[in-house]
């Protein structure tokens, strides 16, 4: 019975927060506003996060091949 009550109080306060949250995602623009808003100021923001995530990958792969290198070592 503890069990239960618990789990609707957590479930209580998940919808309370979802309720109130829910005014906070929507913007109050105008329809025409928003049609007219654009992201060709931030291409660089676009770029940097590009370059950021091929440095990342590069990095992962080269972490693999040394990782390759050292167990092919040991299994000799």
């Amino acid at each position: 019975m503890n069990k239960l009550k618990n789990a609707s109080r957590w479930l209580l306060a998940m919808a309370l927060l979802a309720a109130s949250g829910s005014g906070l995602a929507a913007q109050d623009l105008p329809g025409s506003a928003m049609a007219q808003q654009s992201l060709r100021p931030y291409w660089h923001v676009f770029i940097a996060y590009a370059i950021a995530i091929g440095l990342v990958l590069a990095w992962v792969v080269s972490i693999g091949k040394r990782l390759k290198d050292v167990q092919e070592r040991l299994g000799q």
